[in-house]
């Protein structure tokens, strides 16, 4: 990991640089997928599922059958896991469903809003080295809880062309409705266009590869809408001299691990703390089973000493962290001052790990500088707001001048006309 020791702020632009991604051999293949797949269907979704993923599938959709037994093929213990985690997800993401309040904006004038669901969610839990059942609960309790009347979920095959039983219990639980065997750009696609076997989605969730990720992007432009913009894992942790070393490196190689384009960001005040966490990173990444990858990872990291706490947070705040771990004496005070987050954990034994997996909150955030201004997955994701009015014949009577007067000067005299014809109807009826 590199030091830098009291950078100035005029460095800070280049030190938030996130590690680059090159895209130059990624989007014609993404174009050609997304093309292939809107006017090919099943044929070219199973002809790519095939080409990237291995297995041929026959029929994509996951039988009812094979999802109620994945319970048996899943050990007691991790069952029973997920099932806490489940709880704990819902308990804070069903406080976020809004409710309905009437406000009477003038006398006579009401005006409220409604929340309504999704029709159709489409989720994507990506495949890779091991299952991340932990998504599906992310993405599908929120949706759940919001109402959508169809949740899709789309995951890669394994070898055997099987999904993980540990994803398909999940899913169970969690209020999946569909669940198909695609992968990739390919699943992101097939949700965005619809194909034989898998509908069209009104809206499209979760993380993925470069390749997800472009096609993710690239299907805003036929309408589909997103999440948010996703990019690599990080982190960024601040402490003073009250910080545990040994916790701050591990809170660093929890995310060093998820990929070598991670970043992960440690600041202090305090000069000793830079050696501390440094040696505790060299020791602790000796004994990680994804050593090669954290290693790799760290190359794009740093150390940073600064002049105060205060100047740590400034940083922060320019840096827009995904995950933010406040590792210092008073971290619920210098929360207060956090403006650019996706998630943050307070004190030492807040490990952003918790987030990732059972505290509750969503570990969907937003990453590559994007939490200056968006938010991370909730409930609230899942659903659209419709506002609502109704005006009585007296409010008419008392804000229709205001209306008329207003469409008048815009030069809309239908407009205007809309609210006179009314009120000489109110005159009529009055006289």
């Amino acid at each position: 990991m590199k030091i830098v020791t009291y950078p100035l702020k005029g460095s800070w632009p280049m030190l938030c640089r996130r590690p680059a991604s090159d895209y130059t051999d990624v989007d014609p293949v993404v174009r050609e997928i997304l093309g292939r797949i809107k006017t090919g269907g099943d044929s070219a979704l199973r002809f790519f599922t095939e080409k990237y993923d291995g297995p041929i599938i026959r029929k994509f959709r996951v039988p009812a059958g094979e999802i109620a037994g994945s319970a048996a093929l899943v050990a007691e213990e991790l069952r029973s896991a997920i099932l806490t985690a489940k709880e704990n997800i819902a308990k804070f993401h069903r406080c976020q469903i809004p409710g309905t309040a009437v406000v009477e904006t003038y006398p006579g004038v009401s005006c409220w809003q409604k929340s309504v669901p999704v029709e159709t969610a489409g989720l994507y839990v990506p495949g890779g080295t091991a299952p991340l059942f932990s998504t599906v609960l992310m993405l599908a309790v929120p949706a759940s809880l919001a109402g959508c009347s169809r949740i899709i979920l789309c995951t890669p095959p394994e070898k055997d062309g099987r999904i993980d039983p540990a994803i398909l219990f999940a899913a169970s639980v969690s209020g999946v409705t569909d669940i198909f065997t695609a992968g990739g750009a390919q699943a992101i696609a097939a949700m965005a266009y619809g194909t034989e076997s898998v509908p069209r989605v009104d809206k499209i969730f979760g993380p993925g590869n470069m390749y997800v990720t472009r096609a993710k992007e690239m299907i805003q432009l036929d309408g589909v809408p997103i999440d948010m913009p996703a990019g690599p894992s990080e982190v960024l942790v601040i402490s003073d001299n009250t910080g545990n070393p040994s916790f701050i490196a591990a809170d660093l190689l929890s995310q060093a691990e998820h990929g070598t384009d991670s970043q992960v960001l440690f600041l202090t005040d305090t000069p000793e703390m830079i050696t501390a966490v440094k040696s505790e990173v060299e020791n602790q990444l000796e004994d990680l089973p994804r050593k090669e990858i954290a290693a790799k990872s760290l190359e794009n990291s740093m150390l940073i000493l600064m002049r105060s706490i205060g100047e740590c947070v400034g940083f922060s705040n320019f840096y827009a962290p995904e995950h933010l771990i406040l590792a210092t004496s008073d971290p619920a005070s210098l929360s207060e001052s956090i403006r650019n987050a996706g998630s943050v954990f307070l004190g030492k034994y807040s490990c952003e790990s918790a987030g990732d997996y059972a505290s509750g909150t969503n570990h969907t955030l937003p990453t590559g500088g994007f939490a200056r201004n968006y938010s991370g997955v909730t409930t609230g994701s899942f659903m659209k707001t419709i506002s609502f009015q109704e005006i009585s014949g007296d409010g008419l009577r008392s804000l229709g001048p205001v209306i008329e007067r207003l469409a008048e000067a815009e030069q809309l005299h239908g407009h205007r006309n809309a609210v006179t014809i009314r009120l000489n109807s109110l005159s009529n009826v009055r006289s």
